[in-house]
This record gives C-alpha cells, sequence and structure tokens, in this order.
C-alpha cells in the first residue's frame, strides 16, 4: 500500500506543509514546523519534489496559494476518523472560499444541532487543514477561535480567500443579533502609549 503513496513538501507563505497522497486523493497535510505534531508519512512512499505534475494535490495545493478564491477541488481520505467527525467535516467541504461558518451552524448542518462544542473537538482532529477548510469556522459572535495551526494563519487563509475581516453575514446568512461586523482588522501590536 506504501508503495502506491506519494509525499511531497510544498512551501507556501505561511510554512512548509507535507502533503501525503494516492493518486488524486490526499491523506494527510502537515505543517512542518518545529512543535507542530505531525502524523507522517508512511514508510516506503514515493517522494515527489517540483516542480509538482498538473492536477496533483500538491500542484492543487500550490495553485491555492497563489488564488484562493477558487474551491481547492481535492478529493480527501482522513487515515482515521469518527462518524461524527467525518460528517462535520463533509459539512464543512462544503463552506465555499470567502465564507465563514459557526460552530454551531456547523453543527447544525452536519446534523447535530447543539453540538458546536463537539465541531470544535472535530476542527481539532482534522488532519487535512486547509483542504478540509477548518480555518473558515468561526465563533458565534464572529470571533477568530483556536486553530492548530496558529490564529495568525487563520486569519491569514481568511484573507487570503476574502473573508477578513470577517462580515456580519458568515455562510449561514444574517441573523438578528448573531455575528458581529469586524470594521478592521486588529492590528499585531497595541498602539504605543501617548507620551507624557
Amino acid at each position: 500500500m506504501a508503495d502506491d503513496v506519494e509525499v511531497a513538501d510544498v512551501p507556501t507563505p505561511i510554512g512548509l506543509f507535507r502533503v501525503v497522497y494516492h493518486g488524486a486523493v490526499v491523506r494527510v497535510v502537515d505543517l512542518l514546523e518545529p512543535g507542530t505534531p505531525q502524523t507522517g508519512a508512511p514508510d516506503g512512499a514515493t517522494r515527489r519534489k517540483p516542480p509538482f505534475r498538473a492536477g496533483t494535490p500538491p500542484a492543487r495545493l500550490r495553485e491555492y496559494f497563489r488564488n484562493g478564491h477558487d474551491p481547492l477541488a481535492i478529493e480527501v481520505a482522513p487515515e482515521s476518523s469518527s462518524e461524527f467527525d467525518r460528517k462535520v467535516w463533509e459539512a464543512l467541504l462544503r463552506v465555499p472560499p470567502g465564507r465563514t461558518v459557526t460552530y454551531g451552524e456547523l453543527a447544525r448542518r452536519a446534523g447535530y444541532p447543539g453540538a458546536a462544542r463537539a465541531v470544535g473537538g472535530a476542527m481539532a482532529r482534522n488532519p487535512i487543514p486547509i483542504v478540509i477548510p477548518c480555518h473558515r469556522v468561526v465563533g458565534e459572535n464572529g470571533s477568530m477561535q483556536g486553530y492548530g495551526l496558529g490564529l495568525w494563519r487563520k486569519r491569514w487563509l481568511l484573507d487570503h480567500e476574502g473573508a477578513w475581516p470577517l462580515r456580519s453575514r458568515s455562510a449561514e446568512g444574517p441573523r438578528p443579533g448573531g455575528q458581529r461586523t469586524l470594521d478592521r482588522a486588529p492590528s499585531a501590536r497595541p498602539p504605543a502609549a501617548p507620551a507624557a
């Protein structure tokens, strides 16, 4: 089986990602950064280097980083997951670039209304970030919440897709008293104190 698996390291503006795939199907995407958990490639996997053949998962991932407004259109097959995780990820794959969805709404779409906290767990277990776009999931009030690759990467990805600053309309549409609008992105540094 490992003989059919390929692995490629894809440089991006937000870090180096390792893509493990079989044909056109992605199994794992790992951020290659010290301190970040990694799944790794199976023994015997074939290593691919740039330039990547057109249409392959690493080529499509590179294209996404050139133009974040188009869907990634990569088939996924996570190594292992629960039925709950699979249903949540399938629902998430239907949220297009440039849109966001709340944890609660994603739970409802996956058939588990009221399971917003459990959806957060499914996001944390996502072995194929970016392709399964857990960066598009936001808090009920439109807040940026946990992201295993770092909140700055989540914000970068949302900006790249045209969803930042977060708008008052997430993927489920406007709701009275729902998600707040962020007029501008929070600054990276707090403002300097006025001179005395």
